[in-house]
């Protein structure tokens, strides 16, 4: 039986309780699509983080690692297309978990500037919306931690195991969170329709060892 890891964050920033982190827990031990499917919850840090998944995946050995993170202000599921060498978290005003943030700094000074999502990520945007969920591709991950966890995931399997795909959901504020004072006027999603469509997305991944060719229209540029 094939695995899959799937990872998420806890709490962060102006977020109390991350759906990625809710997402990932229901996920944890159950079978989809003749996958095991194990996770961890990742500390929300810079550098911390990649070490972590990477010790998650040697110890899972995973055939495809399913990263998830929060992005607020997004009003769908979004499944990353490329990761940039670039941490600027001082645009968002956050700082991780420990407290630091950095503007204009690399992930790996030794490696290319960006990489490619390897999920199938049009397959897994079409079983999303065939279920029902709002989703769509995102080409600008951000330049916080989920950036930077992407691209520190995918440069240590481009050179230590290029056989296992990765790549990165984002899912929307859950409503409490939007809910927050400081969120009001931000769209929410439930923690399970975010759910439903991570199963989808899961489903088609395993399903489609090379990616669909066809186009996957969008209404905005995200």
């Amino acid at each position: 039986m094939s695995t899959v890891l799937v990872t998420g964050f806890g709490p962060f920033g102006h977020t109390p309780v991350n759906p990625a982190e809710q997402v990932a827990r229901a996920l944890d031990s159950r079978e989809i699509g003749g996958a095991s499917i194990v996770a961890r919850i990742l500390p929300c840090a810079f550098f911390d983080s990649i070490e972590a998944a990477r010790q998650a995946i040697r110890e899972v050995e995973p055939n495809a690692v399913v990263m998830m993170g929060e992005y607020g202000g997004r009003a769908v599921v979004t499944v990353e297309r490329i990761a940039q060498n670039l941490i600027d978290s001082t645009r968002y005003q956050l700082a991780d978990n420990e407290g630091r943030s950095f503007q204009d700094r690399a992930t790996a000074s030794d490696g290319p500037i960006a990489y490619h999502s390897t999920l199938p990520i049009r397959a897994m945007v079409k079983a999303m919306r065939d279920a029902g969920v709002p989703a769509d591709i995102s080409d600008t991950p951000g330049t916080f931690i989920c950036n930077h966890l992407m691209y520190g995931v995918l440069h240590h399997l481009a050179t230590s195991a290029p056989q296992i795909r990765a790549g990165w959901i984002h899912l929307p504020h859950l409503p409490s969170t939007a809910a927050l004072e400081q969120n009001l006027g931000a769209p929410s999603m439930s923690m399970q329709t975010s759910l439903v469509g991570v199963e989808a997305g899961i489903r088609a991944l395993l399903a489609h060892p090379v990616d669909v060719d066809d186009p996957i229209q969008s209404r905005w540029q995200i």
